[in-house]
């Protein structure tokens, strides 16, 4: 999301998620918000077609022309633009349709993405996650809010489960909501079970669960600050890193075998000149919250009290 659109541009909003996940609900619903409305014309381009459908005379009350597309192929920045140029639009919305490829579409000059909100179904996300997850990377990718509606009769370790299978594929600002029929659940609340102990005196990280150490660490940093953590990981140095820094990490595949990533928090060791970049070790490091501008801003910092030379290991990251 951007802070402010220049008066040239056209910003966009992109909603997106699988058929009969709630996309054309959420924007009835907030196109009707005072804080949504506009003085001048809304585009709205519907990729496909649900249950639920939009009302000729609550569009015209909203100033907003449907426009629908069947075929990603007629998604050109050449027939946007017309489109919009042709009603004067101010704004477009896109209600994407999740089975088509979203890297594969190309906004016209001086369209700017505004903010993108993915949406899942509750009754159906477990399925997806099992079986539909390269299709939900992508998907996720450019997404600033994602929301999981339907969640009524779930139990709390299913919510936390779809929390962390999910937190991968978004970037690091994103933020996932959850709905019932009573409106948001608070997932902060949720008593989450870690596979690890926390309260030890040094926190043993399991090779299988580095990822849910990497990403609860990085949401939740005052949790771990003070402590000690102990784990393998690969030795990641810099030529742009503070002098004895680096970046003791591992592959994670965050959706499919296509999409790797090298996840891992900031280091400091005195002795790091004796050990060899990409490295396979074994540590022990106290943690911290710090300042980086590899980061953008605060967050985890190790620093390393022991480390010594271990095996590689091959199987990358899962969640």
């Amino acid at each position: 999301m951007i802070d402010y659109i220049d008066d040239n541009e056209i910003p966009v909003f992109i909603i997106n998620g699988f058929l009969e996940a709630g996309k054309t609900s959420f924007i009835k619903y907030t196109m009707g918000e005072d804080y949504f409305r506009i003085d001048g014309n809304t585009l709205l381009i519907s990729c496909e077609e649900g249950e639920v459908e939009y009302h000729k005379a609550e569009l015209a009350l909203q100033r907003t022309r449907l426009v629908t597309v069947e075929d990603q192929e007629q998604l050109t920045p050449e027939f946007m633009e017309e489109q919009r140029k042709d009603f004067n639009a101010e704004r477009v919305i896109i209600e994407f349709n999740g089975m088509w490829d979203p890297t594969a579409l190309t906004l016209p000059e001086g369209w700017v993405l505004y903010q993108q909100i993915t949406i899942f179904d509750g009754t159906t996300l477990t399925s997806y996650l099992n079986n539909m997850k390269a299709l939900m990377g992508p998907m996720l990718r450019n997404t600033e809010l994602c929301i999981v509606n339907r969640c009524d009769g779930k139990e709390d370790q299913e919510l936390l489960d779809w929390k962390r299978k999910l937190r991968p594929m978004l970037g690091s600002d994103c933020a996932i909501v959850m709905e019932n029929k009573y409106g948001e659940i608070p997932l902060e609340t949720l008593p989450e079970e870690l596979p690890y102990d926390i309260e030890s005196p040094v926190i043993e990280i399991r090779p299988e669960d580095f990822g849910i150490w990497f990403f609860d660490a990085k949401d939740n940093p005052e949790r771990y600050k003070g402590k000690f953590v102990s784990f393998t990981a690969c030795i990641m140095k810099s030529r742009n890193f503070p002098e004895d820094c680096f970046v003791p990490g591992r592959m994670a595949m965050t959706c499919c075998e296509a999409d790797m990533t090298f996840i891992g928090f900031m280091a400091h060791y005195a002795e790091l000149s004796a050990f060899q970049n990409h490295a396979w070790v074994k540590l022990k490091a106290k943690m911290d919250i710090r300042y980086q501008k590899e980061y953008g801003g605060e967050g985890p910092f190790l620093e390393v009290t022991e480390m010594s030379l271990t095996g590689e290991i091959k199987e990358p990251v899962g969640f």
